[in-house]
């Protein structure tokens, strides 16, 4: 072979790259020199295991309110696409609310039972395409003497007086749904007994002894999950929530091993049923990250107690988390109503924390919100962006990703995670720029090297998702806030929050106007995502993707072989 035809080949490579779409690019030129960061990812040796749906879940605080009763799917923005489980946190007791009887504190009738809050709920939620979560073990004012809404989260915090009638309560709330919704319908559903079990703001003793709070909550598990299986049979899928991010009043090891081979303080006999274990992970705020255990650290705190005494086969999650506050207060306090800031910076926190239970195997983390009203109504957040594209990686599995960094970015994390679709040879890549600062104005160069010589001349459909502040509304609001001077004491929480739409975030009557009336269409176009289509090449067994990320923006690739 000559120089000349050696030369005239190379440049004929050098040609084939796909037409320029924004700030993305796709080539087949491997031999270009990277220049910020280069991914390596190969195509040839998948995981055994396929990825888990891991944004399946939502919080919902209480069915106080009734929350679901008639709720109607938001056909522009459905988080039901992705979210299969809504999480009541507290929907069996502990305030006069909650509690489910026709007379919640009269103590001389115990079994004047009335179901029908909960049931509105779940239908609710089943009528939207989704399966109740219901966190039961918060006991009733009346089964407890010492009962009080005067502590911690204004929940009754005390055991029952007696747990047969607390077992009684349970087995008749689980008849209910069954009579209700039939028995294959419920046992396609999710049980959990209280929220933070061994945090001493939701469930203390008598005594106020540690030991004695864990003896009691070992008691209620137990009699809970018996009435369960009594009722649904012993198939029903039942776990505990702990806190684990940081140490609670007692050790969440001491009841995995009474879960494993303690003695059940029901039956007698040696264990209780648990198929799950989920945390808390919160970081403080934006820029301070938590003073506990990473995220990762967070599930292998129960991850290796489980499995050290005999749990192998369990599902874990997180139950709630993210950010607890803003760092801008609002009148009455810096919460996050949705444990999220409106920033792009939140889609690439989220983005990180994905690629975390990729690579960790964490089956799934529950959100407060997605959209700018909540869970049913408003405009998309980024991180329903993020979160919709992170769920088409179910069914996937993780290809190895290698990363090369050149220079100084400044203590930003950039971070990639690749997976393949056996069956229809689909390659999913999700990266993003992150950097725990709100401030945080760097944009970065990508290289991404596809290693797939199996696919030596195929063509690919390459469609790009750029999630940054072109779809994004909350960049034009924090704008129009000081063009109609709309300032932090006109909310009640941070406003740095993105739920706007809800009332203890924007409280301002004033301000609610201008902003349903005067900017609120404008909104739902700046949140709008439109992917990025074109086609890209295989040569020579790779497949080059190169383009810039915006400070905290995230990208998705969906890479399709022609047929």
């Amino acid at each position: 072979m000559t120089i000349t035809v050696v030369f005239e080949r190379l440049m004929a490579l050098v040609s084939v790259i796909a037409t320029l779409i924004g700030s993305i690019s796709f080539n087949t030129n491997f031999d270009r020199p990277y220049d910020e960061i280069k991914f390596t990812i190969n195509a040839n040796t998948p995981a055994e295991d396929t990825l888990p749906n891991v944004v399946n879940n939502v919080n919902v605080w209480s069915i106080e309110g009734n929350p679901f009763k008639d709720a109607k799917i938001n056909k522009d923005n459905n988080i039901f696409e992705f979210v299969e489980y809504v999480q009541f946190m507290q929907c069996s007791g502990g305030t006069i609310e909650r509690d489910l009887f026709k007379d919640p504190l009269n103590k001389e009738v115990l079994d004047d039972y009335d179901f029908t809050r909960l049931l509105d709920n779940c239908r609710g939620v089943v009528n939207l395409g989704a399966k109740p979560m219901l966190k039961l073990g918060s006991v009733p004012l009346k089964y407890s003497e010492k009962a009080t809404t005067e502590h911690g989260f204004g929940i009754n915090p005390y055991p029952p007086d007696d747990y047969n009638v607390y077992y009684n309560y349970i087995n008749a709330l689980a008849t209910a749904l069954v009579n209700e919704f039939g028995r294959e319908e419920v046992l396609t559903w999710r049980f959990g007994v209280m929220t933070e079990f061994e945090n001493g703001d939701w469930f203390i003793a008598n005594d106020g002894k540690p030991q004695s709070a864990f003896k009691e909550y070992c008691k209620l598990y137990d009699y809970t999950v018996q009435a369960l299986i009594d009722v649904i049979g012993k198939d029903v899928y039942v776990g505990a929530h702990a806190m684990s991010v940081t140490e609670g009043q007692w050790n969440e090891r001491d009841f995995i091993e009474h879960c494993a081979v303690g003695k059940n303080y029901k039956t007698g006999e040696t264990g209780t049923r648990i198929c799950y274990l989920s945390g808390s992970f919160y970081d403080h705020a934006p820029g301070s990250y938590t003073n506990g255990y990473d995220l990762p650290g967070t599930i292998n705190n129960l991850r290796d107690a489980a499995e050290e005494f005999g749990l192998t086969d369990l599902e874990y999650g997180i139950d709630e988390g993210r950010l607890l506050v803003g760092t801008v207060s609002g009148a009455n306090n810096d919460e996050l109503l949705s444990r999220t800031v409106g920033y792009t910076y939140q889609a690439s926190y989220d983005a990180r924390l994905i690629a975390q239970m990729f690579n960790n195997d964490i089956d799934y983390f529950s959100a407060w919100g997605y959209l700018s009203n909540g869970l049913l109504e408003g405009n998309p957040t980024v991180s329903y962006h993020v979160a919709k594209n992170a769920a088409k990686f179910e069914g996937t599995k993780l290809l190895p990703t290698a990363k090369q960094q050149a220079g100084d970015i400044g203590g930003a994390d950039i971070g990639a995670v690749s997976a393949i679709d056996e069956s229809t040879g689909t390659i999913r890549v999700m990266a993003y720029n992150f950097k725990n600062d709100l401030n945080y104005d760097t944009k970065i160069k990508t290289e991404f090297v596809i290693n797939a010589p199996k696919y030596d001349g195929q063509k690919f459909n390459v469609r790009a998702y750029v999630i940054d502040d072109d779809c994004n509304y909350f960049d034009d609001w924090m704008k129009d806030r000081e063009t109609f001077n709309i300032t932090k004491d006109c909310f009640n929480w941070s406003p740095q929050d993105p739920q706007i739409d809800s009332p203890t975030t924007l409280m301002d009557e004033n301000a609610r106007n201008i902003y349903f009336n005067e900017l609120y269409p404008k909104y739902t176009e700046a949140s709008k995502l439109v992917p990025v289509d074109s086609t890209a090449t295989v040569e020579y067994g790779k497949l080059i993707i190169n383009t810039e990320l915006d400070p905290h923006a995230v990208v998705f690739f969906e890479l399709t072989p022609q047929k």
